[in-house]
């Protein structure tokens, strides 16, 4: 029978630690000070919930925390008790609550405002698996599972040419494209072939820090280029290029800017493709969400600019069928760069996953993936409206956006200057998740916020608003 509880916590909702961390210190002081002794039982957190007035997930979570730390043990069944064996004081982790903030935000909240995932439950999973079988019971399958091309299977490269000559404007054959596994591998490849150390790249800020990872592994060094309603400010461009003569390359996201949203403008784009011939610097165009446009039409890449000399064009399928599905590919205007891509991705990979390419490229020839994504925006669309719907419900005179033409994502920018790790910290405390802005920003300065509206359901989306709301 479990032991009366005893202890006394005392919550303070004014502290800047989290709700949970207060509860997970105040049972490893009772445990240190043996008011709570090795094997005695806890309440459940259902029970401790209540008797804290707290939301049962924050119980939750300050359980997470005592169990990783191994300062309690789960029984099945029998719920959990203090451990036998206590950690010491230097063993346990417990003051990185950082690290315990992170744990919670990627594996306990309940609602969760990614920066514009896909909604995996629109995904032809059915219709993939059926590729997959179709593909198995064909006569010559013994042949597919030996090596393959380190650039692809042929086929699949040929149908990713077509469509991108066919409704991306482009002007490229076989030889100009390599498969990889996600853009964010197509953007290793590239950059391991194309900078060195002492180059310098310049980027978005806000923008894309995975890439911005990438970039500084292979070498180069970063140089932020602000980004307006238009897209790129292309007088900070102009100034860095008569100040250096070591610049290879930019890395722009001009569609749909991550993660503001933004297009870059016709004018923009036109100086910029300009400023590319006449200082020889490569532009990488990470086109992450081309297929999803609620407009009349998608502007078409700079990449499909005949004018442009040098190029890398990276896109994905992972947004357009699923994240699990890790397809990604790269294009180059120089077909010696594309050679040496290939050869590092045989010296990592050997070869991409041909099975998954053919039955990709199965979706493609029945005119399955061309229905889906035609679903899939106005899926999309629906979402984003309704999305709207609620931001001027709820944040109407507290943030100010634009309504996107396309793309998976809001961007908000609030009236008054806001602590976003105080809100951050408030909201996962009642099991909210949000991206802040320090993720998307050189310098830490970034003000605004971005939101997917793609993954969350409607119900979620709409809590998470109005208890955003309530804290700016």
């Amino acid at each position: 029978m479990l032991r009366p509880w005893k202890i006394e916590i005392y919550i303070d909702y004014n502290a800047t630690k989290a709700v949970y961390l207060q509860i997970a210190d105040a049972l490893i002081t009772a445990i240190q000070l043996g008011r709570l002794k090795s094997g005695e039982a806890l309440p459940g957190s259902r029970t401790l919930a209540q008797r804290l007035n707290v939301n049962r997930n924050t119980v939750v979570e300050a359980l997470q925390v005592l169990l990783n730390e191994e300062w309690i043990i789960s029984k099945e069944r029998k719920g959990t008790f203090v451990a036998e064996n206590l950690p010491t004081q230097q063993q346990q982790k417990h003051a990185d609550h950082t690290k315990s903030a992170e744990k919670y935000v990627n594996n306990i909240a309940r609602i969760n405002f990614d920066d514009g995932y896909p909604d995996s439950k629109i995904a032809p999973v059915a219709e993939l698996a059926m590729a997959y079988r179709q593909i198995f019971n064909r006569n010559a399958r013994w042949q597919m599972m030996g090596y393959g091309s380190e650039f692809g299977d042929p086929a699949f490269i040929d149908a990713l040419v077509q469509m991108l000559n066919h409704q991306r404007g482009m002007k490229i054959n076989k030889e100009s494209l390599c498969i990889s596994r996600g853009s964010q591998m197509a953007m290793y490849l590239v950059s391991q072939c194309l900078f060195k150390t002492g180059d310098y790249i310049m980027v978005e800020d806000p923008g894309y820090k995975p890439a911005w990872k990438v970039f500084e592994h292979a070498g180069a060094t970063l140089l932020p280029v602000s980004v307006d309603g238009e897209g790129l400010i292309i007088s900070q461009v102009i100034k860095y290029l008569q100040n250096n003569n070591r610049i290879k390359a930019v890395y722009i996201t001009p569609h749909h800017q991550y993660p503001t949203t933004v297009t870059l403008s016709l004018q923009r784009r036109t100086e910029l493709v300009r400023l590319a011939n006449e200082y020889n610097f490569t532009i990488i165009e990470d086109d992450y969400d081309n297929e999803f446009h609620y407009g009349y039409r998608p502007l078409l890449p700079l990449s499909s600019l005949t004018e442009l000399n040098n190029y890398v064009y990276i896109g994905t399928m992972s947004k357009v069928v699923a994240p699990a599905l890790r397809i990604g590919y790269l294009v180059s205007s120089d077909s010696t760069l594309v050679q040496k891509v290939g050869a590092l991705r045989k010296i990592i990979d050997v070869q991409g996953d041909g099975i998954m390419e053919k039955a990709v490229l199965q979706l493609i020839s029945d005119g399955t993936l061309k229905r889906h994504i035609k679903k899939a925006t106005n899926h999309y669309k629906n979402k984003r409206d309704r999305m709207a719907a609620l931001l001027r419900k709820h944040l109407s005179g507290k943030v100010t956006y634009n309504i996107p033409d396309g793309g998976l994502a809001f961007w908000l920018i609030p009236n008054k200057e806001v602590n976003w790790e105080e809100i951050a910290q408030k909201l996962f405390t009642i099991g909210i998740k949000f991206i802040t802005p320090d993720h998307y920003s050189f310098d830490h300065t970034t003000n605004g916020l971005r939101i997917g509206f793609g993954s969350p359901t409607e119900k979620e989306f709409e809590e998470g608003i109005i208890e955003l709301g309530k804290l700016l």
